[in-house]
């Protein structure tokens, strides 16, 4: 009889620790993408429990993956327990916002995805991520845009990166390197007879006023 083959086998589950420093980690050592998922773990769990509030829980994710060393992710998670949870899950889950006949406007404090999809299909999709708490240092857009208009304002510290086609569409990107150590915004996909404007600065685009 033949064994299974181990690759085809399900990871066990992985006890994860919102400590990084119960680990044996010195606190002045730089975090690592991993440190910061298995905090951001934590804190999702945290709030499906009813540990965290919401607002609670975008505070945290959002000092999480601002985070430069082990040791300032130590006090995010000291009053919460350890999870356990499947080897290799995602702890930022991906992001879908759509517009379909109408208008569809997301702005404010919103957590957005580590792999966002925004689609406006005979509508109009606005996205403000100059106040969203974002996953990581960098994230991607997936856009399209079918007989559409979407628009997206990213922080005016982001470093862009234009990967986006277009057919009988506009298409306007502010691509290139941002002030400081922003973050990195990938925008790939695809205008079809539609628009799609990506800008660092705040112009009529109807967007709401900040609070």
């Amino acid at each position: 009889m033949t064994s299974p083959d181990p690759a085809s086998r399900s990871a066990p589950p992985v006890a994860l620790s919102p400590d990084p420093g119960r680990n044996g980690a010195n606190p002045a050592l730089r975090a690592s993408d991993a440190d910061r998922d298995r905090v951001a773990t934590v804190l999702a769990e945290a709030l499906a429990s009813g540990r965290l509030t919401s607002v609670e829980h975008a505070d945290r994710l959002e000092a999480t993956y601002t985070a430069v060393t082990v040791g300032e992710l130590a006090p995010i998670t000291h009053d919460l327990p350890e999870v356990t949870t499947p080897a290799g899950s995602p702890s930022a889950p991906n992001q879908v916002v759509n517009a379909v006949f109408s208008k569809v406007v997301r702005s404010g404090r919103w957590i957005a995805g580590r792999h966002t999809k925004l689609s406006s299909t005979f509508g109009a999709l606005i996205v403000d991520l100059s106040d969203a708490v974002l996953p990581g240092r960098e994230i991607t857009l997936e856009v399209t845009s079918l007989f559409g208009k979407l628009i997206v304002r990213v922080p005016e510290n982001a470093h862009i990166i234009d990967e986006v086609s277009a057919l009988f569409a506009k298409r306007g990107i502010s691509g290139g390197v941002g002030a400081g150590d922003g973050p990195v915004i990938r925008v790939t996909g695809k205008a079809t007879f539609g628009k799609v404007i990506v800008s660092r600065k705040r112009s009529d685009w109807n967007l709401p006023d900040r609070p």
